[in-house]
């Protein structure tokens, strides 16, 4: 698998530095990136500075959300039949909810929330005391897609390169819909670089 990673970089570039080289690869190649992880069975985890992704259990824990300073939380399954918090759930603690009503079905189309949850992961970063929480109800598919997706619009890295930084912490597994919503994203933004 390391190999395989070795020689996606190197014909990729990695970073959008390198934007006359980079191409956003196949599905099947941006897979292989993820789950180079050993195993965890970690419900939240930090895949960047300030930034966790976890699942329904952390969420709920406000005992460890107290522990891990979690300031805000995102949840990217809210709603009646999916991890059903809110802002309600909270009122007693200091955290700021930002709730995302998407299932993890391939059909689904996560991309039309991006940018607003880009949005407040990066109001939650503007403060250096603020730790964001962001999760579904495994930790796997939505969240890290919606990570993934603040990592290439704010954080101005490819997918490539977002995949990796968040892989190295968590396993993730965004479905097939969002993957390829992701690399639509991806191509955009590499469009939107190189016209600058």
């Amino acid at each position: 698998m390391l190999q395989g990673m070795d020689s996606i970089s190197s014909c990729l570039g990695g970073s959008k530095g390198a934007e006359s080289r980079y191409e956003t690869p196949p599905a099947s190649e941006l897979q292989r990136l993820m789950w180079t992880k050993p195993g965890t069975s970690d419900h939240m985890d930090e895949v960047q500075p300030r930034i966790y992704i976890g699942d329904m259990y952390a969420a709920k824990d406000k005992r460890t959300l107290r522990t891990h300073h979690i300031t805000h939380v995102l949840n990217a399954a809210d709603g009646k039949f999916n991890v059903n918090t809110g802002a309600s759930y909270y009122r007693d603690t200091k955290i700021s909810y930002h709730g995302v009503e998407a299932f993890d079905m391939p059909s689904f189309d996560l991309s039309t929330f991006f940018y607003s949850a880009a949005k407040f992961i990066k109001t939650a970063l503007s403060s250096p005391n603020s730790n964001v929480l962001v999760h579904c109800a495994m930790g796997l598919s939505r969240s890290s897609s919606l990570v993934l997706a603040y990592l290439m619009i704010d954080e101005n890295l490819t997918l490539v390169d977002a995949i990796k930084a968040v892989a190295a912490n968590r396993n993730i597994c965004p479905n097939a819909g969002f993957l390829e919503q992701l690399r639509d994203l991806d191509k955009q933004l590499h469009y939107q670089a190189r016209r600058q």
